[in-house]
C-alpha cells in the first residue's frame, strides 16, 4: 500500500537548513526559521495556526503547503514492570507501535533518570526474521521522517515523560529505510530539533552491510547494535534470510569499517531459540567473533510469539551460555525482559489493520 501522493510535507520532515530555504523562498526573514522551530520542538504546538507571533499571512502560507503532526494516538497499554506500549495511527490508516521503557532500579532502589523510547521505522517488515512478530503479515511501507520522529513527540505528550535515550528496534528494518532514519537522526540530535544527543541513540540491524557503512560515515556517536541471533552462517540462515544476501564474512567486513569510522562500540543482540541457536558450541563461537571484533553481547532468552513454533530456553541454560561467553573476556548482558506481558518486549511487536469489529492483528502469513 503506497502512501497517497495528496499528503501535505509534514514541518516534522524538515531540518533547519530545509527550513531557511522554504523560508527564504517566502520571503520572509530568517529569523522565522528560529521562530518556527521554537514553535515545534520547546512549545511542542499541535498545529501551524497555533504559533502565535508568527504573522498570520506566513501561518496560512505554511497550511496551505504543509502539515505538522500525522500521527494519531489510538490507545496505551501499560505493563506491571511500567512499560507501555503505544499504538498509533498513520495518515493511510495504518498502524505502528512504538514503546516506553522505564529505566531500571539502581543500587538503593533509586531510579535512573534514562527514559528509552523503542521507536518503529516501518509498517510491517520485509526481512522475515523467523522469531519477530513484526514481519508476519510482510512489508506494507517505510515510514516517512515525520513519522520517525512523531513517535517520540506524540509520547512525550501523552506520557508526559522526557525522552532522553532511543533505540530503533521497534516495528521495521530501520537501514531498510535509510534514507528516511538518516534524515530523522539529523533532525532527533538536532541542537534546534529534538535535540537528544547521538551517544543516546542506538540503530539495530539485522545486517544490512551497506548502510552500516553508511552509519558509520555520517560521524556522529550513534551506537549500533547487530541483531546476530546465530554465530555461523547455518544457524543463522535458519532463523534469519537476511544471512543469505548478507553472510557473516561480508557482515563482519562492513563491522571492521564501522570500527575504523567510529568511536562507539557495537553490539551483538542474540535471542537464545531453544533447540536452534542456544547450544555451548554456538556460545562459543559467539565468544570468538565478539572478541575478535571488541563487541559486547547482549543475550536475550526467547519471548513468545503466538503462531510460532519457537520456546525459550531454561534460565539456568541461559546463564551458563551466558557465562561461556563472559569467561572468554567479553562483555555480556543477559537481559532482564521488560514489556513481556503486553507484546512490548524484543520481537512481539506486529502489523495492526483495522475492521469494522475494531483493531486487529494482522494474519500471519503461512508457508505453503
Amino acid at each position: 500500500m503506497r502512501v497517497s501522493s495528496t499528503v501535505k510535507p509534514s514541518l516534522l520532515a524538515q531540518t533547519k537548513q530545509d527550513l531557511e530555504t522554504i523560508i527564504d523562498e517566502l520571503g520572509e526573514r530568517p529569523y522565522r526559521v528560529k521562530q518556527i522551530l521554537d514553535w515545534i520542538y520547546t512549545k511542542r504546538v499541535d498545529k501551524i495556526e497555533n504559533m502565535s507571533d508568527v504573522p498570520a499571512k506566513l501561518r496560512e502560507k505554511l497550511a496551505e503547503e504543509y502539515t505538522l503532526h500525522t500521527l494519531e494516538h489510538i490507545s496505551v497499554n501499560g505493563a506491571k514492570d511500567t512499560t507501555q506500549k503505544f499504538l498509533l495511527k498513520l495518515d493511510d490508516g495504518r498502524y505502528v507501535e512504538t514503546v516506553l521503557i522505564p529505566a531500571n532500579i539502581g543500587d538503593g532502589g533509586i531510579q535512573a533518570e534514562r527514559r528509552t523510547l523503542c521507536v518503529s521505522s516501518q509498517v510491517g517488515c520485509a526481512y522475515g526474521c523467523k522469531f519477530c512478530a513484526s514481519g508476519l503479515a510482510g512489508f506494507t511501507r517505510n515510514l516517512r521522517p515525520e513519522e520517525i520522529i512523531g513517535q517520540i513527540l506524540t509520547v512525550e505528550k501523552i506520557s508526559g515523560e522526557k525522552i532522553n535515550n532511543i533505540v530503533f528496534m521497534g516495528m521495521g528494518e530501520p537501514m531498510a529505510n535509510y534514507k528516511n532514519l538518516d534524515k530523522a537522526l539529523d533532525i532527533i540530535t538536532g541542537q534546534w530539533g529534538v535535540n537528544i544527543g547521538a551517544r543516546r541513540i542506538n540503530v539495530s540491524t539485522s545486517g544490512l552491510a551497506p548502510q552500516i557503512k553508511l552509519l558509520a560515515d555520517r560521524g556522529q556517536q550513534i551506537r549500533l547494535a547487530i541483531s546476530l541471533h546465530g554465530a555461523t552462517d547455518e544457524v543463522r540462515e535458519r532463523i534469519m534470510p537476511v544471512n543469505k544476501k548478507y553472510p557473516l564474512k561480508e557482515l563482519i567486513d562492513a563491522l571492521r569499517y564501522w570500527k575504523t569510522h567510529s568511536k562507539q562500540k557495537f553490539t551483538f543482540e542474540f535471542i537464545l531459540i531453544k533447540g536452534v541457536n542456544d547450544s555451548f558450541d554456538q556460545a562459543r563461537q559467539l565468544a570468538k567473533l565478539a572478541k575478535s571484533l571488541h563487541a559486547k553481547v547482549n543475550l536475550i532468552p526467547y519471548n513468545t510469539v503466538e503462531g510460532l513454533e519457537w520456546e525459550r530456553p531454561a534460565l539456568q541454560h541461559c546463564k551458563d551460555f551466558a557465562a561461556i561467553v563472559h569467561k572468554a573476556g567479553v562483555t555480556t548482558t543477559l537481559r532482564n525482559e521488560k514489556g513481556h506481558d503486553i507484546a512490548a518486549a524484543c520481537g512481539q511487536l506486529r502489523l495492526k489493520q483495522e475492521t469494522a469489529e475494531g483493531i486487529i492483528e494482522a494474519p500471519v502469513k503461512t508457508k505453503k
